[in-house]
């Protein structure tokens, strides 16, 4: 792979070439991507997603203290600038005809970061990771089982094993009346947002990172196509449908995730009081205790301050540590080379998995987060029985009037008469994985008869 293609400011249906030398300095198109980010509705209902703690807190905690994916993916992105600007230096130091002939900057490379790093979670259903497997089960285990035989086995997999990055890919990239193209993101960021470009079939045929999960479902397969071939991303094999290894800046964009989550996921559950200040203290200095200034920290009398503190220095030393991977093996991830996360290599590995060791056992097994999971594959599987069935119905022109009640709420861009038994089952899974919770919540109730 090479990174003046890697960089494409191509967009879905650019019908010429965009070039560096003739951005607009003051706007740039990787700055465009990230603005269509942060102001699309997908992204706004993010403030209202569980990333781990439910909300409210039965415990009465203020809810300023815990993170919702709007808040996580915000500070991801803030990493992940981070991590791509100084990634950027380094890599227009060794190719530095990209700056003096193409007109990149190291900017460039902290701007499509930040925005795949903001768009990372954007299509995660609700109740956190749960929300997935509920979906899936739904297929696989419930009601959703009589619908196999009328798929495909790529078809049927993308919905037992539904993946929410695939489904941001969708949300991102998937044209509307009025609206094609989507958000019509650069190629560079739909790239390096893709942390598994390949189609849910074969399931982990290696153990690659790329192969990891799947990133694309079948209804969006040659958009993703076209977009690998735009950025050159290298196959991982020569089939007709071929998966490929990962956009180099993917790794930084994962790292900024797997940072954030690491130390802020801690961070609510020592402010939750689930882990206790003492115990969370000790591990974080563990973390940093080669960086820590002793004379500064033994001033601070508030734990909230030392806890701070202690964070912004912890996230601090792993964006080193990650930089300091992705640069001796840049080589190696331009080639497919590099098989892992870039902080399974980190040196800081031993602490990070003591903290998220003490984070499942105290934070993720919680009560409160059980109980929101299991209430979630409720919720999520009765939505999804009365949606799909009522599509079927509509179809089949033996809708009932709960059936037509029902449908006008749905607001998915489907001719249900014309549509193929994927497309409807898609459809009602992503738009089950695009409410929030407590939409999820009412919408239930209102279908159960507990609310008007």
């Amino acid at each position: 792979m090479n990174w003046e293609k890697l960089l494409s400011l191509k967009r879905q249906g650019d019908t010429h070439k965009r070039l560096r030398n003739e951005q607009d300095e003051t706007r740039l198109g990787f700055e465009v991507d990230y603005d269509r980010i942060i102001f699309s509705s997908a992204f706004r209902g993010l403030q209202d997603k569980t990333q781990v703690m439910p909300l409210p807190i039965s415990s009465g905690v203020r809810k300023a203290f815990v993170h919702t994916r709007l808040t996580h993916s915000l500070e991801v992105s803030v990493v992940g600038r981070s991590l791509g600007r100084i990634a950027g230096k380094e890599i227009l130091r060794e190719h530095p005809s990209l700056q003096e002939v193409h007109g990149y900057r190291f900017n460039d490379f902290g701007a499509i970061v930040a925005a795949a790093s903001l768009a990372h979670d954007i299509g995660n259903p609700p109740f956190g990771h749960s929300g997935e497997k509920a979906i899936g089960a739904f297929f696989k285990t419930g009601d959703g089982q009589k619908y196999q035989s009328q798929l495909t086995e790529k078809e049927y997999q993308d919905l037992v094993d539904f993946e929410g990055n695939a489904n941001g890919f969708k949300l991102l990239t998937e044209s509307r009346d009025g609206v094609p193209g989507g958000l019509r993101l650069s190629y560079a960021t739909l790239g390096a947002f893709m942390k598994y470009p390949k189609e849910s079939l074969p399931v982990k045929p290696t153990k690659h990172i790329a192969d990891k999960k799947f990133g694309v479902f079948q209804a969006d397969k040659d958009f993703f196509f076209e977009i690998a071939d735009e950025l050159g991303l290298k196959r991982k094999n020569d089939t007709a449908e071929p998966s490929f290894y990962r956009h180099p800046l993917t790794y930084l964009v994962e790292a900024a995730d797997d940072i954030c989550y690491t130390i802020i996921d801690f961070e609510d559950g020592i402010n939750l009081g689930l882990i206790s200040e003492d115990f969370a203290l000790e591990y974080l200095i563990k973390l940093v205790k080669e960086h820590i200034n002793t004379q500064k920290y033994n001033q601070m009398t508030l734990m909230s301050d030392r806890l701070s503190y202690l964070r912004a220095l912890s996230i601090n030393t792993l964006i080193n540590d990650a930089i300091r991977i992705f640069t001796e093996n840049q080589e190696a991830i331009l080639h497919g080379d590099f098989s892992v996360a870039l902080m399974d290599k980190s040196i800081y590995k031993p602490q990070i998995d003591d903290i998220i060791t003490l984070s499942i056992d105290k934070v993720y097994r919680s009560n409160e987060v059980i109980d929101k999971e299991l209430a979630g594959y409720k919720i999520i599987s009765d939505i999804l029985n009365v949606f799909t069935t009522a599509l079927f119905n509509h179809k089949e022109n033996r809708a009932s009037n709960y059936d037509r009640l029902l449908l006008r709420s749905f607001n998915g861009p489907i001719k249900v008469d014309k549509a193929p038994a994927y497309e409807l089952l898609l459809t009602a899974s992503c738009f089950v994985a695009s409410l929030s919770d407590s939409e999820a919540v009412n919408l239930h109730n209102k279908i159960m008869g507990r609310q008007i």
